[in-house]
């Protein structure tokens, strides 16, 4: 996939567990797994804007582009 979540990084460098983050921003330990492991295929701006604001982070540090990587649907 062209688009990386990186959000297992930052949680890990704030020190913050799946459940605690869960708990904060109001989402479901499986979505916010999806979203941990890049397997979403979307992200809400509302979802996004709730991670940064739990993990003192702008949306660049969850969100990375990587050229050359083709997206799932075009495997």
């Amino acid at each position: 996939m062209a688009i990386k979540l990186n959000l297992d990084r930052v949680m890990f460098e704030r020190k913050v567990s799946l459940t605690e983050l869960a708990d904060r921003i109001g989402i479901t330990l499986a979505n916010l797994s999806i979203l941990k492991n890049n397997k979403a295929r979307a992200i809400r701006f509302s979802t996004l804007d709730a991670l940064c604001r739990a993990l003192d982070c702008q949306p660049g540090e969850i969100i990375e582009y990587v050229p050359g990587e083709p997206m799932e649907d075009e495997d």
